[in-house]
């Protein structure tokens, strides 16, 4: 037995529960029953270093079923990740390091924003996809500088979501070996047993999905759930899917395999039951046996070591490799933003009409030679998404070096994929699909933005553009949901120039991510076009009088519109000025004195014209304004047709500006 092991073990177990009956709130029964193989990973066959965090060849260790957050928590103590028994006695509160759901950037040590169940499934493999493609790039002979795993823990719950099987369909095509999925068996979920709505295979299932599978029966043997890691590690062809038995609550009498241990205090008379049970030697609430902490120091050296070998390793690398070393500074920086600003060739275009997504493709081969690290794909579109990096080979089980990424008909799974790749550093990620598809994505955009991940989404097929395929097909409040989301820049480009400016948005980003939403049919290029695209909105075409009789507002395919309409009022008498609006995140962001000169007070007489839902443009249009929007589903027709038949006329729009001029 190993005696000093099991405290250890138990150490994490009583520190949850205490954690958790202080906050009169959160989730003990996993981090009780999944307790033993969190600390036989972490302390045997894990390579981690708490005094160096970001270690570039650390295993990379992602909690799926985040609710179980006291786990990680107290693992991150117990290593010394620098989270206290201070920080553990305000679980949960304001302002805390160990809020109810795990937060990257947030806690050291941290990997994933995790909650969402299956969200860290997804993620965990967009981490492997990330080692696999560095090892190819970067790995020579006897220098095996990328190598490392990525571990993923997560419940019934999260096999139950069907992002873990999108995602894990994927892994199994690709082969992604150094992924390594435990799954933390209860057979318990909120409302009762799992058999009321769970009853598959699920063993069966991940073997169809191309993975190796390795059971252990009893949640709490150290030797087997080691000898099971090591026998997925010695796989070298397969993602592994460890299936561990546990009971949810282990140690606490009366909640022990029962649903009411999963999210809720398991009362002052149980946690002292659990100490009882456990043969826990202190009475005392967050107390430890200093024997504890001294065994994990013990643990956690043999990780410093890891790094220092690994570091040598590295140098020895870049002094034989000075070419290598110098393209891996450059995969983990960030662009020259200065320079790309002002390089002509980035800003460059052709003065014919050309639909936006086709000018996104020529910027992402144009930005494919300039940052080596993009890496990127679509959910089985590139050919419509004009997505694919010409000369480059596909990311495949059989060359991994590739940067067009197939994610398959996966939008979800692709979306959390893309996290996990920007989580995993050295790259930057690029999806796309339709925009109408962008709510399949949307739950794992939320994630990025709340983590601070510049990932980049390129949503093509726009609006009612989209003609033929229907109201099924055609985008109508999707602006407005992504708009809604805090920490998005939502980017709808009218012409080359506003397109260049969001993919520059986009790649010297480092805490925001960008959707980039463009058309399927032509757009002309627009003489007033220019770099002040950046701040999110300006005068694109400006009145001829010293203060305009209106504002037309637009964006996307809807600027070119509104300035054939001020041509048509032009000759009308009736002078106003066109505002390019590409991204209201950017403009709320400039300054008031800015703001002013775009959109001054005085001009009240204000009409927005955009191909979607009206949501959002009261705040430029005011009460005295009109929208020229959708205010329905869409149809099926020719592209031209539907803009006439939903009013996106010049005549319309025209007409809509000197209604409010009258009132």
């Amino acid at each position: 037995m190993r005696t000093i092991e099991t405290t250890c073990v138990n150490a994490i177990r009583v520190l949850a529960a205490d954690a958790i009956q202080k906050a009169n709130s959160g989730h003990p029964g996993l981090p009780l029953g999944s307790a033993a193989m969190a600390y036989e990973l972490w302390g045997h066959h894990m390579k981690h270093n708490a005094k160096d965090p970001q270690w570039a060849n650390r295993d990379r260790f992602v909690l799926s079923g985040g609710h179980g957050s006291m786990l990680l928590y107290a693992l991150l103590h117990f290593f010394g990740y620098g989270l206290t028994m201070e920080d553990l006695k305000n679980f949960r509160q304001d302002s805390s390091l160990t809020p109810g759901h795990p937060e990257y950037g947030h806690t050291v040590g941290v990997e994933a924003t995790t909650g969402p169940l299956g969200a860290g499934m997804g993620m965990a493999v967009g981490m492997a996809m990330a080692e696999a493609h560095l090892a190819a790039v970067f790995n020579k002979p006897g220098y095996p500088v990328v190598d490392h795993y990525t571990f993923a823990l997560g419940g019934d719950g999260c096999m139950m979501e069907g992002i873990s099987s999108e995602a894990f369909s994927l892994a199994g095509t690709l082969g992604l070996s150094k992924l390594i999925v435990f799954y933390d068996s209860n057979r318990i979920s909120i409302e009762g047993s799992t058999d009321i709505a769970f009853t598959e295979n699920v063993q069966k299932r991940m073997e169809a999905f191309g993975f190796q599978t390795i059971t252990v029966e009893d949640g709490n043997d150290l030797e087997a759930i080691g000898r099971a890691i090591e026998e997925a590690k010695a796989d070298t062809q397969h993602p592994s899917f460890i299936t561990v038995h546990t009971q949810i609550g282990y140690g606490c009498p009366a909640k022990q395999g029962k649903a009411s241990a999963h999210g809720e205090p398991l009362g002052e008379e149980n946690v002292k039951a659990l100490r009882e049970n456990l043969g826990w030697p202190i009475p005392e609430a967050f107390s430890v046996p200093d024997e504890v902490y001294a065994q994990y120091r013990k643990l956690a050296q043999e990780g410093e070591a890891a790094e220092k070998e690994w570091q040598q390793l590295f140098a020895s690398y870049a002094a034989n490799f000075p070419n290598m070393k110098t393209l891996w500074d450059t995969f983990h920086s960030e662009p020259d933003a200065a320079k790309l600003l002002n390089d002509e060739a980035f800003w460059a275009y052709e003065n014919k009409p050309q639909a936006t997504r086709s000018l996104s493709e020529t910027m992402i081969n144009r930005i494919k030679d300039m940052l080596p690290q993009l890496i990127g794909g679509s959910a089985d579109l590139a050919p419509s998404n004009k997505t694919h990096m010409n000369g480059e080979t596909d990311f495949s089980r059989a060359d991994y070096a590739g940067r067009n990424l197939h994610f398959g008909v996966r939008e979800l799974a692709m979306a959390a994929i893309a996290n996990g790749i920007t989580l995993h550093g050295g790259l930057k990620a690029y999806i796309a699909t339709f925009f109408v598809f962008s709510d399949y994505t949307k739950p794992m955009v939320r994630l990025a933005a709340l983590m601070k991940l510049p990932v980049t989404y390129v949503f093509t097929h726009d609006s009612i553009g989209v003609g033929e395929d229907g109201p099924t097909h055609e985008p109508v409040e999707q602006l407005a949901m992504l708009r809604a989301m805090p920490n998005v820049n939502v980017f709808r480009p009218a012409d080359a120039t506003e397109t260049a400016a969001g993919w520059y948005l986009a790649i010297t980003s480092q805490h925001t991510p960008t959707a980039l939403v463009l058309t399927r049919q032509n757009l002309p290029q627009l003489d007033g076009s220019s770099k002040d695209a950046l701040k999110g909105a300006y005068v694109v075409s400006a009145e001829k009088k010293a203060v305009p009789d209106g504002i037309f507002i637009a964006s996307g395919s809807e600027v070119s519109l509104a300035i054939d309409a001020q041509e048509l009022l032009r000759g009308e008498g009736v002078d106003v000025r066109v505002v390019s609006m590409p991204c209201m995140d950017l403009f709320e962001q400039q300054d008031e004195a800015y703001k002013e000169t775009v959109l001054p007070k005085n001009v009240r007489v204000r009409v927005a014209v955009e191909a979607a839902a009206d949501f959002g443009w009261g705040r430029y249009v005011g009460l005295d304004g009109a929208v020229v929007t959708m205010h329905g589903f869409g149809a099926s027709a020719p592209a031209g047709v539907l803009f006439k038949k939903f009013g996106f006329t010049k005549e319309n729009v025209a007409a809509a500006m000197k209604k409010v001029l009258v009132r």
